[in-house]
């Protein structure tokens, strides 16, 4: 009865082996597999007796390469084997060697735990700015920008030519004008900053009162400033470059002429103190002939307009006192 028994255990080994092997090929990615996946990658990094469970198989682990031709005492020494692995398996676990590494079909099949194996970090967030920052460039950006430009209402001769532009000669003009003359780098980038339908305060500068005297429109964005290279022009620059242009012009056209102008110690009085005009770069840097004007102090200074208009009607209509 003893050779019936070796047989049919036999069998059985040599079932279970080729089992193992129709499993494999399943789990193991082949070699045509153009791009694996994350499973599959997860699969090949995982340890040779955990691929089976994560294809979500049951799969023996495979024994070792032998006949199993022989007598009973070839699997005694078999059953030896195996049993000696799983002790010295069970030691080196007690001895502080690393647990063994999980996947995310492993992890996620546990309940209650969450698997942060191939998962996509988020990229870090803007860090928070104050409401009023936000509704600041948040107004910016919905509607117009702003800017504030300079001329000189008074006249001065250069090369034979007047310089003179005020905003009378603006509004008599019969077409926009090119607003040229500009040599300052910080002043050309903010015109590379005007988009048509943005608005501009028209500033009198280099006279007795400077301060703001009206408002005009951009109708045509910033192209080559021709004026660079004429020697016969006030405003040549001989290092001017045609085929690498450095200078550029806007086109603008008149909107209004205030009633009264804004004085620069008006705009001034306003910037002290932490005032609503403090960072007005026109007051911050002087000599800008093009500077930037936020909305919250376009809408302040388009405020100090009606307050005027109202002060300026007060008075006229005052009663002449005699002394």
């Amino acid at each position: 009865m003893a050779p019936a028994k070796r047989k049919v255990n036999t069998a059985a080994d040599a079932t279970s082996t080729a089992a193992t092997k129709r499993q494999k090929k399943v789990v193991e990615p082949t070699a045509s597999s153009s791009r694996p996946s994350r499973t599959s990658l997860a699969v090949a990094a995982a340890p040779r007796s955990t691929r089976s469970s994560i294809s979500g198989k049951s799969t023996p682990v495979k024994p070792a390469k032998s006949t199993i031709k022989g007598s009973a005492n070839e699997t005694a020494n078999k059953s030896a084997t195996k049993t000696a692995t799983k002790v010295k398996a069970i030691e080196g676990r007690k001895r502080g060697r690393p647990a063994k590494t999980t996947t995310v079909e492993e992890e996620a099949a546990v309940p209650g735990r969450t698997s942060n194996l191939l998962i996509d970090v988020p990229l870090r967030e803007k860090p928070a700015v104050k409401a009023e920052a936000e509704e600041e460039a948040e107004a910016n950006n919905e509607g117009p920008a702003y800017f504030l430009m300079k001329a000189e209402p008074e006249s001065r001769i250069e090369k034979g030519k007047d310089v003179k532009f005020s905003i009378d000669d603006l509004k008599a003009a019969s077409e926009p004008e090119g607003w040229d003359g500009v040599r300052n780098p910080v002043a050309r980038n903010n015109m590379r900053l005007m988009m048509k339908g943005d608005m501009a305060f028209f500033y009198h500068s280099n006279c007795k009162v400077p301060g703001i005297v009206g408002t005009m429109e951009i109708v045509q964005e910033h192209s080559v400033d021709e004026t660079a290279f004429d020697p016969k022009h006030p405003y040549f620059d001989e290092k001017s470059d045609r085929e690498k242009p450095k200078w550029c012009l806007v086109h603008v056209k008149f909107v209004q002429k205030f009633p009264g102008m804004i004085k620069l110690k008006e705009l001034q009085k306003y910037a002290k103190n932490g005032g609503v005009l403090e960072n007005l770069q026109v007051l911050k840097q002087s000599r800008l002939s093009v500077s930037k004007v936020a909305k919250k102090e376009w809408d302040f200074i388009m405020g100090l307009v009606d307050a005027e208009d109202v002060a300026a009607m007060s008075a006229a209509h005052q009663p002449q006192m005699t002394v």
